[in-house]
């Protein structure tokens, strides 16, 4: 297993969960931007939109996590803002980037939905990239399994889900990618992404040893399928009210 540690910058060490992240958040920013110039946004608009969705998206990330881990990190504030050694829930990231975006779009008088269908590719490659973070933490993983692609973590052979899902996210955005110049109405990528993203993460959740609970179901689940319910009902309910492609 690679050393959570990538090198250090004196005396600090800069960790291969946080590149990952940084990656993902750069590589997502700039495609994010490249799509918004297709539509005849400003980057200004683009750029100023990505700096207030992707620290409220962290800090929605590990608000959600610590509340579902909140007996472990109950009077310890300084354990739940070191999000370094990895704790981030993607739930959490989305909430809180969809409500900060909200509320940019009203003050700059952007379409809201638009600006999601924009932002949805760019959402699930940061998710595929940022999932490699959960290796070199050695954790987001499964069960034992004795397939040949199992890592070993605690000397026991387990089921990769981290790779599962990045996998997984890249079939979803190569499917967003292809599918964005035929969409119907605007928030239908958005919604396209919730479902199909819920759908991966609903199965491959099952397989987790780790997973935040809500009582004795796992949260991820349910959330998911809430996803899939609602953003399901919206595609069907748009596509019978939409006659003409945008």
């Amino acid at each position: 297993m690679i050393d959570p540690v990538a090198f250090e910058i004196f005396g600090m060490g800069i960790r291969w969960y946080g590149i990952f992240m940084a990656t993902a958040i750069l590589l997502g920013t700039l495609l994010f931007i490249k799509e918004g110039r297709k539509h005849g946004i400003s980057d200004d608009d683009m750029t100023d939109l990505a700096l207030y969705c992707i620290p409220t998206g962290v800090i929605g990330a590990r608000v959600y996590y610590v509340l579902f881990n909140w007996s472990y990190y109950q009077g310890d504030f300084m354990q739940m803002i070191n999000i370094r050694g990895g704790g981030m829930a993607i739930h959490g990231a989305v909430i809180g980037g969809l409500l900060a975006g909200y509320i940019f779009c009203k003050k700059r008088k952007l379409v809201f939905w638009q600006m999601t269908d924009i932002a949805a590719p760019s959402i699930i490659l940061g998710q595929a990239i940022g999932r490699w973070g959960n290796y070199t933490n050695q954790e987001a993983h499964g069960g034992p399994t004795d397939l040949p692609w199992g890592i070993i973590v605690d000397g026991i052979k387990v089921h990769p889900t981290f790779l599962y899902e990045s996998i997984w996210n890249v079939l979803v955005f190569t499917f967003l990618i292809m599918y964005r110049g035929k969409k119907k109405f605007h928030g239908e990528l958005i919604a396209l992404y919730f479902v199909l993203y819920s759908v991966g993460r609903f199965f491959i959740e099952g397989m987790r040893t780790d997973s935040l609970m809500l009582g004795p179901l796992r949260m991820a689940q349910v959330i998911s399928l809430i996803f899939i319910g609602v953003f399901g009902w919206f595609i069907m309910y748009k596509r019978k009210k939409t006659d003409t492609v945008i």
